[in-house]
């Protein structure tokens, strides 16, 4: 585990890896077709172990949000109020990230596109307004 918390499996090695080039990927099943994040080693749908990673445009929209006033660890003090939201990736995985613009614009639906963050020494996809 890193000093941000995140334990980096073999499983999920290649999201990350690709996130350090920019990137954003999720996996795709050979079998059926779905989409997902976070890694898993089967399909969670026809739970074919066919699959390949995919890399995303980076481009999706916000499906849901929260803004924190509350720093329920102390790492998290200095960046009150922060939001953490539910972006849909255009391919259709979705996955939890923080938005880099202004609490009080987050709106439903709003367009957004991938902008990754380095933070505590590691690569993290956050996303601003398209």
């Amino acid at each position: 585990m890193d000093e941000a918390g995140i334990e980096i499996t073999e499983q999920a090695r290649p999201y990350w890896e690709s996130l350090e080039r920019g990137v954003l990927s999720f996996q795709k099943c050979s079998h059926c077709g779905n989409v997902w994040l976070p890694a898993r080693d089967f399909c969670p749908q026809c739970l074919s172990d066919e699959w390949a990673w995919t890399p995303s445009r980076g481009h999706g929209r916000v499906t849901s949000w929260v803004v924190y006033h509350t720093a329920y660890d102390p790492a998290f003090k200095e960046r009150l109020p922060y939001n953490v939201a539910i972006v849909e990736l255009d391919e259709g995985p979705r996955l939890m990230t923080n938005l880099l613009m202004p609490n009080e614009d987050i709106r439903p639906q709003l367009a957004v596109r991938l902008k990754p963050q380095r933070r505590l020494n590691v690569m993290l996809p956050c996303f601003e307004p398209a």
